[in-house]
């Protein structure tokens, strides 16, 4: 009988080992074979340009969160990780080799990672989204299958701020008739520094000078655009500009302000891209910087529902990727409308190719039929944070309407002047240079229709 009962003791604590040893063994195992839909991550967190680099990646991750918190992409959760470029081509290039047979889309970050990414993700089959940054050729879907734009390219951006001036100058906004006689004879500086990205804009408003009679000259801004003393004794003494175009990036975009304050050139004659229109670009130049504009495609603040959403519950339950003041601010947001555009583009996709893991091509099939209406909007609690935005296989920019913010020494304050680009000068323009491209890299346009 003892012996029994010795037996049958070692029995049960054989028994509850083997279930305390294989429960979590088991739990783990289902983990591991749980689908998620990868997404990699080319932050930069380190170098001059950390601010943009920490802001859009940490913006982008905690949407991602707040989907798992809820049904990820119709019960497929996301998985993501990061990996530092420190804004450098060459590290970009290696983090995405070490992505790049897991992920299915990726956000550059960088004009020189684009570049270098347009031929790479083309050959495997990865959505490559330049979110306001890149080519503006690539624009054209018939000969960048695998590059996307959205919300709009550099040059639709720059037609929207020759508007904005128009518009500043008494122009109702409206009658494109009309716009030439408000623009005729103003001097407008392109001050821009002097590397591929600061080069990009020329051609458009080279071509928007010649057809509505205004002047334009470009001053180059050598690398890093610390000094730009020089440029501003040229663009206030000499040039005598009536406006200026502020097209530098990180620290390079508040020299401009500091300098004009020196010369006294008003800052609300100064405007800025997109990259040199967040919070870090202002702050340092103090009062000299109240009254700039900057450029703009999504909201500024957390005067949002999906904003709100996110502190909330991701901040709510210490899931964020970022000190919790930055979020609502320009480059936080701007990360949250990437990973909007991201999620809407997945939904898309699942609704042709079934609620799973989607692959590259499944993927741009997703990006090339989004369609983000404003009940859609709404429904996303994102409604005044964006525009709709509608994508097709040849328009892979949207071509969405551009914002403008000012600056009143505390905060972005939206002006309320939304700006449509100039759609068919800008398409023109990007056809015929992708064309080009195409004809001299061997490349046969898609039939799109």
């Amino acid at each position: 009988m003892g012996r029994k009962l010795i037996f049958g003791f070692f029995a049960i604590v054989i028994a509850a080992s083997f279930v305390l040893v294989s429960g979590p063994a088991i739990a783990a195992e289902e983990k591991k074979e749980a689908p998620t839909q990868f997404v990699g991550i080319l932050a930069y967190r380190t170098g001059p340009f950390a601010a943009g680099g920490s802001g859009f990646s940490s913006g982008m991750e905690d949407y991602m969160e707040l989907m798992n918190m809820k049904d990820g992409i119709n019960g497929i959760k996301y998985s993501f990780e990061e990996c530092e470029t420190a804004y450098n081509t060459a590290r970009g290039v290696e983090c995405y080799n070490r992505f790049k047979d897991k992920m299915s889309l990726v956000h550059p970050l960088s004009t020189g990672i684009t570049y270098a990414l347009i031929p790479k993700g083309t050959a495997d089959h990865i959505a490559v989204i330049s979110s306001g940054y890149g080519r503006a050729d690539a624009s054209d879907g018939r000969v960048f299958p695998w590059v996307f734009t959205i919300p709009t390219n550099y040059w639709s951006q720059n037609t929207a701020k020759i508007k904005f001036i128009a518009i500043k100058q008494g122009w109702d906004g409206k009658d494109m008739a009309t716009i030439g006689k408000y623009l005729k004879g103003l001097k407008i500086a392109n001050l821009h520094i002097d590397v591929p990205y600061g080069q990009e804009t020329k051609p458009i408003l080279d071509a928007l000078a010649k057809k509505y009679g205004f002047e334009v000259r470009h001053f180059p801004v050598p690398w890093p655009g610390i000094d730009q003393k020089a440029q501003w004794m040229d663009i206030v003494r000499r040039y005598k500009a009536d406006w200026v175009i502020n097209r530098n990036w990180g620290v390079s975009c508040t020299v401009p302000l500091k300098e004009a304050a020196r010369l006294k050139f008003p800052s609300d004659r100064i405007l800025g891209v997109w990259w040199c229109g967040s919070e870090e670009d202002v702050l340092p130049a103090g009062p000299a910087a109240k009254g700039y504009y900057s450029a703009n495609w999504h909201g500024v603040g957390r005067d949002f529902p999906v904003i709100q959403e996110i502190v909330d519950k991701v901040y709510g339950q210490m899931k964020g990727h970022i000190s919790f003041t930055r979020v609502g601010s320009v480059y936080f947001n701007r990360g949250v409308y990437a990973g909007i555009i991201n999620h809407e583009a997945l939904l898309t996709a699942q609704k042709k190719f079934g609620n799973k893991v989607l692959n590259g091509d499944e993927v741009r099939w997703g990006f090339e039929n989004l369609d983000i209406t404003k009940e859609r909007l709404k429904e996303l609690g994102a409604e005044k944070f964006m525009q709709p935005l509608k994508l097709s296989c040849a328009d892979h920019e949207g071509g969405g309407p551009i914002l403008f913010q000012q600056w009143n020494g505390e905060k972005w304050v939206m002006t309320g002047i939304v700006v449509e680009p100039m759609k068919e000068f800008v398409r023109e323009m990007i056809e015929a240079s992708a064309e080009k491209y195409a004809k001299e890299q061997g490349i046969k346009l898609i039939d799109c229709k």
